[in-house]
């Protein structure tokens, strides 16, 4: 992704309906299985490349607690901000008793471009579907990869989405790499083991099939 990768994002963030972008799910049904499967909800995880994806409601209906939604598109952000936080602070009516009538934000949020953001603290899981198909180039998954060896404590896992080897090769414009679980794995050793890989057909809300490999990895 380039530098103008804010104002891609921010373009396509405020030009379309959250539901008509190819990526979008009304469920993140795959995202939680392996993330709920990989860390507790006492743990902390991390939401990279978020866009407006429903995953951190799900996450918090789920129980957790500790949840960073980081993406390079503010208006994005403020999307699942506002749509977070009208979800917490209800009518008084349909409030329970117990809860104030403000309260802190369930979420935090993050604006800022993965490549070049710097982790001040870590994580249990690393959530990630499709971004890291758009880092063409070696140098920036380097960098991905550096960050995400940061921000990952020892023992946890990133969870990874990207086009599969037979899916598309571009998206929203831009150009995107392909891989099998294999390939994904090699990327982010020595640092991090497959712990299990899988494959997802997505149907976009045109009605198309774009096919994902999904893996966990384990931090060493």
């Amino acid at each position: 992704m380039s530098t103008s990768a804010a104002e891609h994002w921010d373009t396509v963030y405020g030009t379309k309906a959250t539901d008509e972008v190819s990526w979008f799910q009304r469920q993140p049904t795959t995202s939680l299985r392996l993330i709920t499967s990989m860390s507790p909800p006492s743990g902390a995880v991390i939401d990279v490349g978020a866009g407006a994806s429903p995953l951190v409601d799900t996450l918090l209906d789920a129980g957790w607690s500790d949840v960073t939604v980081l993406d390079v598109s503010a208006k994005a952000l403020a999307l699942v901000r506002d749509r977070v936080n009208d979800r917490v602070n209800e009518p008084a009516g349909d409030r329970p008793l117990d809860l104030p009538s403000e309260r802190p934000e369930p979420a935090s949020f993050v604006v800022a471009n993965v490549l070049s953001w710097q982790p001040e603290r870590t994580y249990d899981a690393w959530h990630d579907r499709a971004v890291f198909h758009f880092l063409v180039g070696s140098e920036q998954r380097d960098q991905y990869v550096a960050t995400a060896s940061r921000a990952v404590r020892p023992g946890g896992v990133v969870v990874l989405g990207t086009f599969a080897a037979d899916g598309p090769t571009q998206c929203s414009g831009l150009p995107t790499a392909r891989y099998d679980a294999e390939g994904l794995a090699a990327v982010f050793e020595p640092g991090f083991s497959l712990e299990h890989s899988e494959r997802e057909e997505h149907m976009t809300p045109g009605g198309a099939v774009q096919p994902f490999t999904w893996v966990v990895l384990r931090r060493t």
